[in-house]
């Protein structure tokens, strides 16, 4: 089976000469293989088109895909949006007391399924022009376990709750102070049960536009847990969360699933393995087509996406498995210090920061961890001289290159034309190109305005221009933010890889374990009272810091056996007790 997508978004018919008709083959011998719709895009017949590909490497843009599939799925077409269109195959099952994981890069449908799981979107079984009626719907499902659930749904006999990707636009959709909107639904739970349960005391007489990212999701969680309901449906529940947050949100939707039906869509791979019982891996190409595999044990799931193969399928998704280290990085740093500080204090009267003593040195990347507003980013903004310490001595002349934690779309022109601007010959160079262009996937967004772009283009746009300039020390604040899983993995190789070849320094705030392990080669742990008092401290070698780090969080990591993955342990398990026991959280 053949299958033709055009990515309309990518798709620039007034900057081209319409190669991909000029040079296909079928329409040189006069069979109407490709037209031109309404919108002036191109409308590929997938019924004559012979696959060649010319088209595909013709077009400047990357905008057409034609891809083969597997004959099965053809009965199996749950969704398609149009002609030459995303389309998704096959769907996730909800199970009572499961929590079910569902894991797979962006643009490849698992927000559409959970939309269509939900009641939300009907599914049309890919007849775009002639959606199907429900019992049409409920027919093809007939024999199933999918027949039951949506028959259910259908009939209102399923109440859903869910929790939805982008909370930042919740200000947008719903005014007011927090303590009305949640007082809607109180159902499970009362207004202060909820306040004390999600950490939201204080801000329960604040508007909903003046809450911060991570208070945002923690509210969005706090109305979704309130509703009773028999499906709850999560879409990525730990995005700016930090690490306490997280595990806290995972154990209280574990709780949640001792007698309802749980789906979660969550791109922390150490959080899904701690949180779900089966996963749903889905592969595919974004914006062309999405396939969900049979739901899998948790371990083997994660396993299988990471190597980036699934054996029953004999279909390969990744050219290369992402791999972890089983012992942690060396700490004996041969080389002389590059920054060194001492006896910092910043005191913005609410809250005051103290970093008592540390050094960084040349060629070493240094991860920052701890609880939000314990003064993480505080501190990277003074070493990249955008605030100035009150006490202390921090060397301030370095050449430093900074990614804030929050990004502006508001620059002006394409992504080409703002690199291109910051360092031209950097970033024609090939050792750029190969080393960060092509793993970031920047290429496919050179011609998009930054303006247009989402949250994930942006943020591997700003790591892009932070790589791209000439610097001493390259610091990152959550480069890990709105990247799915797999584009994590890639930002991680990439920023380890950058400051090795090129024997730079960096320093990198996140709270996505996988992402620090594989970016790190020493940890500086911020604690505290978080919003009145932070505390920075280190560099410690990667053991003594993740060993004081998650002493504080109280879990314990062992690693997978096949993958050498940390793999969160269950609390007070006998691997649990037994390295609490003997100090040894992370690599035991």
């Amino acid at each position: 089976m053949r299958i033709a997508a055009v990515l309309t978004d990518r798709c620039q018919n007034k900057k081209c000469n319409k190669e991909c008709e000029k040079f296909c083959p079928l329409m040189r011998t006069g069979v109407e293989c490709i037209t031109w719709g309404e919108r002036g895009k191109p409308v590929i017949s997938e019924t004559l088109c012979q696959g060649c590909g010319i088209c595909v490497n013709k077009c400047q843009f990357d905008a057409i895909k034609i891809i083969g599939l597997a004959d099965e799925l053809k009965t199996e077409l749950i969704h398609q949006y149009g002609e030459n269109q995303f389309r998704l195959y096959r769907l996730p099952i909800p199970k009572k007391s499961l929590i079910t994981g569902i894991l797979g890069p962006n643009g490849i449908g698992k927000t559409t399924a959970i939309k269509i799981l939900s009641g939300i979107e009907v599914p049309n079984l890919g007849r775009y022009d002639d959606p199907p009626s429900k019992e049409e719907v409920l027919k093809y499902f007939a024999g199933t376990d999918l027949h039951e659930y949506l028959s259910n749904l259908y009939a209102g006999k399923i109440r859903v709750a869910m929790k939805p990707q982008y909370v930042d636009k919740l200000p947008q959709s719903v005014k007011g102070v927090v303590r009305d909107l949640l007082g809607k639904v109180q159902e499970r739970m009362t207004v202060e049960q909820a306040a004390e349960t999600f950490d939201l005391t204080e801000v329960l007489d604040r508007e909903l536009d003046k809450l911060s990212g991570g208070e945002l999701q923690r509210v969005a969680m706090a109305a979704t847990m309130m509703k009773e309901a028999d499906v709850y449906f999560f879409d990525e529940p730990t995005s700016y969360l930090d690490i306490y947050q997280r595990v806290k949100m995972a154990r209280l939707i574990k709780d949640l699933a001792t007698d309802k039906q749980i789906i979660v869509i969550e791109h922390d791979l150490a959080i899904l393995d701690y949180l779900a019982d089966n996963v749903n891996v889905v592969y595919g190409s974004e914006g062309a087509y999405g396939v969900f595999t049979l739901a899998r044990q948790v371990r083997t799931a994660i396993n299988v996406y990471l190597d980036g193969y699934l054996p029953e399928e004999n279909i390969r998704f990744r050219e290369r498995p992402i791999e972890f280290e089983a012992s942690p990085p060396r700490g004996d740093w041969q080389t002389g210090n590059l920054v060194e500080f001492e006896g910092i204090k910043k005191d913005f009267e609410e809250f005051t920061l103290d970093v008592p003593k540390g050094a960084v040195k040349i060629g070493e990347s240094v991860g920052i961890v701890g609880p939000n507003a314990t003064g993480k980013t505080t501190f990277v903004k003074m070493l990249a001289g955008v605030i100035k310490p009150d006490e202390g001595k921090m060397d301030t002349l370095l050449k430093v290159a900074y990614k804030p934690q929050y990004i502006s779309g508001e620059m002006e022109g394409t992504v080409q034309d703002v690199l291109f601007a910051k360092a031209y010959d950097v970033v024609n160079s090939n050792f750029f190109q190969g080393e960060v262009i092509a793993p970031l996937g920047i290429k496919n967004l050179m011609d998009k305005d930054v303006k247009n772009l989402s949250g994930g283009e942006l943020q591997r746009v700003a790591i892009t221009l932070c790589l791209a300039a000439e610097a001493d020390m390259y610091l990152f604040d959550e480069p890990s933010a709105y990247l799915d899983s797999n584009q994590r993995m890639n930002a991680a190789k990439t920023i380890r890889r950058m400051m090795e070849k090129s024997g730079r320094s960096a320093m990198i705030v996140d709270h996505d374990i996988y992402f620090l392990d594989m970016v790190s080669d020493s940890m500086m742990v911020f604690g505290g009272e978080p919003g009145h008092h932070g505390i920075g401290e280190g560099p410690y070698d990667m053991r003594d810091g993740m060993n004081k780090f998650l002493s504080a969080v109280d879990i314990t990591f062992r690693r997978d056996a096949e993958s050498h993955r940390p793999r969160i342990n269950k609390p007070e398990s006998r691997l649990d007790r037994e390295q609490k026991s003997k100090g040894e959280y992370y690599y035991a």
